[in-house]
């Protein structure tokens, strides 16, 4: 079943932030757009290369309004530990969500229950708290942190802009579309 679409489910969480543990629930979510990425565990591979990345977006993001969560089935102690001894984890500012109760990753079905660990996942959460986009790789391909903010653009101007679609490579100021009988067979 799709979570496009779908308000995020409740959870209470303790996330690691600039130096603080934070208590996050899904109200975080709501008033701004929210990127949500789960990545499987700390200490490992292609995760710390992934989560630089998106370091690396993090204010490009947040000049479009959007707030950065990442998520694993980590404890909010062992995301502080691997942010003081990485030097490319010490980089990161943004929120860093403990999640060992899986609830966080049941709720975004990214849990891969028999080994207690989260499927790579990104979600485009809009200010309403709804899911507007769902990505989900297998635990060897790392994600690219730069398409995010693609994406978000064309989320916010589909939404400010009713009737009104993003066609694909949409980039910001290039033309939509606007679905109807006319254009059927004609693209």
């Amino acid at each position: 079943m799709s979570l496009i679409g779908k308000e995020v489910l409740p959870f209470k969480a303790t996330a690691f932030k600039n130096g603080q543990f934070i208590e996050l629930t899904e109200a975080n979510f709501k008033g701004q757009w929210s990127v949500v990425c789960f990545y499987p565990a700390d200490f490992t591979f292609v995760c710390p290369t992934e989560l630089e990345d998106l370091q690396n977006q993090y204010a490009a993001l947040q000049a479009l309004g959007t707030e950065v969560y990442s998520v694993s089935t980590d404890t909010h102690f062992t995301h502080k530990a691997w942010h003081d001894s990485s030097a490319t984890i010490g980089k990161i500012t943004y929120a860093m969500i403990g999640d060992p109760t899986h609830t966080i990753s049941r709720n975004f079905d990214v849990l891969i229950e028999e080994d207690g660990l989260a499927d790579r996942g990104t979600f485009i959460i809009d200010p309403d708290g709804v899911i507007q986009s769902v990505e989900i790789s297998a635990g060897g391909i790392g994600r690219d942190a730069s398409i995010l903010v693609g994406k978000i653009k064309a989320a916010q101007y589909v939404r400010n802009n009713p009737g009104e679609v993003c066609p694909a490579k949409w980039q910001e100021g290039a033309a939509t579309l606007k679905p109807s009988l006319d254009l059927v067979g004609k693209i």
